[in-house]
Parts: C-alpha cells; sequence; structure tokens
C-alpha cells in the first residue's frame, strides 16, 4: 500500500500550506500542472471565515494557469437568498468562461436531507457544480447506475421534425451513465464520520469529492484545493491513489485539514 503515498514534485505537494492561494498558485506552482481542482468558495459571505476576503478573479485566472490542458475544475458554489436569489453563481460561471474556460457541465449537488425551510418559496436543496475544462476533458470515467430493465426492445430511433416514432430494434444495457444530479446525505455521517471537520463552518460531502475525483482522474493524477477548508478534496484523492495539494489562508482550518489527512492516512499505513 506504500506506492499510494503522497510524492512530494517541487517541495509542494502532498501537503496542506497555509498562503494566499491566488500569490500561492502564481509564485510556487508550475503552469500546466493540475489534472482536477475540487473546491467550494465563500460564496456571498454566507459563512464566517475570521474576515478572510475572497479574490474571486484572482484566483479564477490563477486556476487557468495552473490547470493542464485537458484539465477540469469542479466549482461547487450557490447563491445567497434574501428576498431572492443573487445570481452570484452565474455571474462567476461567465467569468470562467471569458477567461478561457469551457463550461463543460452545469452540475447539481442536491442534499437529501436538508431543514433549511423558506416561508414564501420551496426548501432549497441544492448547490451548483461547475465542471470547467480546459479545452476538451482529458479523462472521463463514468460513474454507472443499473437501469430498471434490459434486453432488445423496439425502441424510438432518429425521430425527425415530422415527430413521427420510428422504431428500432436495439439493445437496453444492464448499466447506464449517472445523471448530472448528485444526491448526498448531509451532517455527521453523511458528509462525513470526521468529528473535527465540522470546526470548518462549510463541509461539503466525501463522496462529492470522491464521484469527482474518479470521473475526471486517473490514478497518479494531481488533484488540487486552493480553498481547502478541512481537507475533504485532499483527504479523498490521497484515499484514491491520486496525488495531492492543498492551500487555506486559515491555520486553524488547515490545522484540521492535516489531522483529517493524517487518520486517514493510517488507513494506508503511509503515517
Amino acid at each position: 500500500m506504500r506506492s499510494m503515498a503522497p510524492s512530494n514534485r517541487e517541495g509542494i505537494e502532498g501537503k496542506i500550506h497555509v498562503a494566499d492561494c491566488v500569490k500561492f498558485m502564481l509564485g510556487r506552482m508550475a503552469a500546466g500542472s493540475v489534472d482536477l481542482t475540487v473546491t467550494s468558495p465563500p460564496y456571498d459571505n454566507l459563512r464566517d471565515y475570521q474576515g478572510y476576503s475572497f479574490d474571486f478573479e484572482g484566483i479564477a485566472d490563477g486556476l487557468f494557469r495552473v490547470t493542464k490542458r485537458g484539465g477540469v475544475v469542479v466549482w461547487v458554489v450557490g447563491d445567497k437568498i434574501n428576498g431572492g436569489r443573487t445570481l452570484t453563481s452565474f455571474r462567476q460561471g461567465l467569468f470562467f468562461q471569458e477567461i478561457g474556460f469551457q463550461m463543460h457541465d452545469v452540475m447539481i449537488y442536491q442534499k437529501k436531507n436538508t431543514p433549511f425551510m423558506r416561508s414564501n418559496a420551496y426548501t432549497n436543496c441544492y448547490e451548483f457544480m461547475f465542471v470547467l475544462s480546459k479545452g476538451s476533458p482529458g479523462t472521463f470515467n463514468p460513474i454507472k447506475t443499473e437501469t430498471a430493465r434490459s434486453g432488445f426492445e423496439m425502441l424510438t430511433h432518429n425521430k425527425l421534425a415530422d415527430g413521427v416514432n420510428k422504431k428500432i430494434r436495439k439493445e437496453l444495457k444492464k448499466e447506464k451513465t449517472k445523471t448530472n444530479i448528485w444526491q448526498y446525505a448531509v451532517g455527521l455521517g453523511g458528509t462525513t464520520s470526521d468529528k473535527i471537520a465540522f470546526k470548518h463552518p462549510a463541509v461539503f460531502p466525501e463522496r462529492l469529492a470522491q464521484d469527482h475525483i474518479l470521473s475526471w482522474t486517473n490514478p497518479g493524477a494531481l488533484v488540487f484545493d486552493p480553498m481547502c477548508g478541512s481537507g475533504t478534496t485532499c483527504k479523498m484523492a490521497m484515499l484514491n491513489g491520486r496525488r495531492w495539494l492543498g492551500i487555506d489562508i486559515s491555520k486553524e482550518y488547515a490545522e484540521v485539514a492535516r489531522q483529517r489527512i493524517k487518520e486517514a492516512g493510517k488507513q494506508l499505513q503511509i503515517w
């Protein structure tokens, strides 16, 4: 199992760094070095991040610089609801396009057990997962789900503008590619079983990070989180045989991430 230990290329990988991620990406990371970024920004000031500021445009530019051709950025984001939605996430998505990213997909992270109800609208239970690519994604390993039925059937084929259903005998496979709406339970036991993770105010599910890591990378790829918080992306990258690198501007959150990764590393006998 020791072959899965984090490597330390250029002295920065396999570590959680306390730093301004914009300066770090520019000063210490090689251009075109990252295969996948999975991160969630502190959007719309919905949480208290100890007074730290959020330079969205600087981070976006930095991510474009460090992402390799064919690499992917998964940007998990929502909008503040204050009478109506701010649509900050949409503005961010458009900016990513303006600087050269392709909006490869707009996915939904649906929370199975959200308790937050609104008095004049339906309960909000989702965030966006913008899948941004630098050119076409170089890797895609689709997650599969079982189909309700399989075998040969007469299926609609090549329906044209006349609306006439033309049918042909085709095979329904036993599996199909998962939809782009992913559901996860949240809270202790859902998001993670690591109690220490909840010292951070906003933790996304470990399975969310893992599913993207498995989808967009192969073993040995470099997975990055420039605002790593409690370290979920880095932990799941390590457990799945990827190289990893995390940055957070908060010493407190960086220490939480380090402790989680150290405990997870014991499973792989690398600490």
